[in-house]
């Protein structure tokens, strides 16, 4: 099936999802995975050109011969890739077509803003058992609640073939990350001249969705992955406490969380459910220039907005950022005022599904829209844009993936939010000063997820 009828045959039938609940597709369809499809469903062939080569089964094992780095760190297996050209405000004209509004954007407000682009890799590869898990996933999943809930699936993107909106976003908020991962990074909102204090997280996360023998969701009590956050530095923040149970049907019940926060002025520590780490509640850490449902790009329910395909599209996306993640770098080198070092930035053309999510008259969001373009090898969103109440582009969002090849899986290092009118930046998930992150922490167990855990913690001090 060529790429047009694929674009066509989503856009017809996104409609359905107005009241109708959506089905696995034929096995026809499925017979096309590991075939002219890849086994996520991405389309395997390069595009015309040439510019984006065919997928080979991406990196899926360590490469031989790269330099050492320390422990939960991944060095460069494309350091001698060269820049092939550099995308400025002077030539943007000249590149419009693979550019972003976002990129457009950022071009144009910043003079030092720059998009060097690289060879693409179409390096993401994902375990054979998780493959297996998506192939069955594309036989049976099905949506319903008008696309805000699922069925059917389990232990891998629900829907490789996806027939409308939904189906890519429930790509990537399930898209495989592994099962117990761990690890310390730093967020910073640099100020308008690039001041500014990191500020060091320990999180700890495990991907129930993910878990190895869980054959359906019946078993995880509508919870897809635990997620268990303590603040390490500035000490006038260290020892905050934050718990997430992030749900899979909203129907049955809001995402479950749980804080804890120093300096409090009555005599007792208290852990308290709340309800504010959700939606459009700023996000912890983002100086109020992000959102709850911004972590990883875009998390969480599905509801508030009406969701529709775009197309398939050639862009210019941050990929295989293993330069801007090195340990060589520290913070300092890596946030500059209003942007990213662009030098330690490599971006490379990748095919993306481009979305569109309109807030629905009945709901309220901080965004009346956003747009964003998921790379059609891992379902990762890898950009967006963020608009007002008015329609005016506010914020651009920007996700730097890497192919974790020890694991293996692709996901994010780190990501962005750019918003336009304070001139300003949060940076999320860096870990080039810290000890980077661990896919096999078995030491995780369900007992540290729960709020008695951070009862334990309080105590402990």
């Amino acid at each position: 099936m060529s790429l047009s009828k694929r674009i066509w045959g989503i856009a017809a039938t996104s409609f359905l999802l107005a009241g109708a609940a959506s089905a696995g597709v034929p096995a026809s369809q499925v017979e096309r995975l590991g075939q002219d499809l890849t086994p996520m469903g991405a389309e395997r062939a390069g595009n015309a050109d040439g510019s984006i080569p065919a997928w080979t089964g991406g990196l899926s094992s360590p490469p031989e011969g790269l330099a050492p780095v320390p422990e939960g760190h991944y060095a460069d297996p494309f350091a001698d890739d060269p820049v092939l050209f550099t995308i400025t405000k002077e030539n943007l004209g000249e590149h419009e077509d693979a550019l972003t509004p976002g990129q457009r954007a950022m071009l144009e407000i910043y003079p030092n803003y720059k998009l060097n682009v690289y060879p693409s890799r179409r390096s993401c590869a994902l375990p054979e058992e998780v493959y297996g898990a998506i192939r069955k996933n594309a036989a049976n999943g099905s949506l319903g609640g008008g696309g805000d809930s699922l069925a059917d699936v389990v232990h891998g993107v629900p829907f490789p073939i996806p027939s409308n909106a939904y189906e890519i976003v429930w790509n990537h908020n399930l898209r495989y990350r592994g099962y117990k991962v761990s690890r310390t990074f730093v967020s910073a909102a640099p100020t308008r001249d690039g001041n500014f204090t990191p500020i060091k997280v320990q999180d700890d996360l495990i991907f129930d969705y993910s878990a190895p023998g869980i054959s359906s969701l019946d078993e995880l009590d509508n919870t897809s992955f635990r997620y268990l956050q303590e603040t390490l530095s500035p000490a006038r923040r260290a020892g905050q406490l934050l718990l997430v149970h992030e749900i899979v049907d909203p129907s049955r019940g809001e995402r479950r969380s749980w804080q804890y926060t120093t300096g409090r002025t009555d005599s007792a520590p208290r852990v308290q459910r709340t309800s504010a780490i959700n939606y459009d509640t700023p996000q912890i850490y983002s100086d109020a220039m992000s959102t709850a449902d911004s972590f990883d790009v875009f998390s969480g329910p599905l509801d508030r907005f009406d969701w529709k395909f775009l197309g398939i599209e050639e862009r210019y996306i941050a990929y295989n950022s293993y330069e801007l993640s090195s340990p060589d770098h520290k913070y300092a080198d890596i946030i500059k005022p209003g942007h990213l070092n662009q030098d330690l930035v490599r971006y490379e053309k990748h095919r993306v599904w481009t979305v569109e999510a309109v807030v629905k008259p009945t709901q309220r969001h901080v965004y009346s829209r956003r747009v964003a373009y998921f790379d059609e090898d891992g379902y990762n969103m890898a950009a967006g844009e963020l608009y007002d109440a008015r329609g005016g582009l506010w914020r651009v969002q920007e996700a730097h993936l890497i192919q974790y090849y020890d694991v293996p899986t692709c996901f994010n290092a780190s990501d962005v939010v750019y918003d336009l009118v304070e001139g300003r930046c949060v940076v999320q998930n860096l870990k080039n000063e810290e000890d980077g992150i661990v896919f096999d922490a078995d030491e995780l167990n369900d007992m540290m997820f729960v709020p008695e855990e951070l009862r334990r913690r309080i105590n402990r001090r």
